[in-house]
């Protein structure tokens, strides 16, 4: 199972990391890995870097997307799609702060939904050492193009 964070990155870090998104990638890792003693100079890194998501906004209108659309449940917190079609199962957890997004493929379709909410999205495995943004991953043409 891969786990991704999907962070909103405040204006002016977006357009300072735009075109070196590993530098970012960095960043949030080494505030993920911080050692207890630390977690006070990590917490405030991470507010200056992060914006608050608007979790209530949505998660209602997630959950009225996805039951029109998609094979779908709500478990608690948990937005959950068992697209047996797609062989797609993901997981989506919405906070203040990020959305933890656990897949069991490559995709999900969740991606979609919160590209229409923002496409600025910065979206990272900690664990294996992927990161983009979610306009780069669902236009890679652009990507393409600016190379």
């Amino acid at each position: 199972m891969k786990v991704y964070y999907i962070f909103k990155i405040k204006e002016e870090f977006l357009s300072l990391y735009r075109d070196t998104p590993s530098m970012l990638y960095h960043i949030l890792k080494s505030i993920y890995y911080l050692d207890q003693d630390n977690l006070e100079v990590g917490y405030n890194l991470f507010n200056q870097l992060i914006d608050t998501i608007d979790k209530i906004t949505i998660d209602r209108e997630l959950f009225i997307k996805m039951h029109q659309d998609y094979p779908y449940i709500k478990k608690n917190d948990i937005h959950i799609i068992n697209n047996l079609y797609k062989n797609e199962v993901s997981r989506l957890q919405i906070t203040h702060f990020f959305m933890k997004l656990e897949l069991d493929q490559d995709n999900s379709s969740f991606y979609d939904f919160l590209y229409q909410k923002n496409k600025d999205y910065f979206i990272c495995n900690f664990n294996i050492t992927d990161f983009f943004f979610l306009e780069d991953y669902i236009h890679p043409k652009r990507l393409a193009l600016d190379s």
